[in-house]
């Protein structure tokens, strides 16, 4: 029954990574690029993760994984709203925002 969990975690995780990359490849500019980038690959990172610690049992191999997805979970979207205000402050605006002076200085 686990690995059948396991299996069906490790599916959904390389679904969600797929459509952010198909994300990246299809959308029309920088912000929505980031978007699907950084909601799917954390949620498909999340299930990934999961299913693995399933498969791995428990353990300290279970363990090593707990700590690299908590890591990762708190670390994705830092480096997500990282990047989208360093496109900001380099003047890159979203699509359908004016032009004017960057809020972030």
């Amino acid at each position: 029954m686990l690995e059948a969990l396991a299996g069906v975690l490790l599916g959904t995780g390389i679904l969600f990574t797929g459509a952010g990359a198909i994300g990246l490849l299809r959308f029309p500019d920088f912000h929505t690029r980031l978007h699907a980038a950084g909601v799917t690959e954390t949620l498909g990172m999340g299930a990934i993760t999961a299913g693995l610690m399933l498969h791995a049992g428990p353990g300290q191999a279970a363990l090593k994984l707990l700590l690299l997805g908590l890591f990762l979970f708190a670390t994705a979207p830092i480096a997500s709203h990282a990047l989208a205000a360093a496109a900001r402050h380099g003047g890159l605006r979203p699509r359908g925002e004016e032009a004017g002076p960057s809020p972030i200085r």
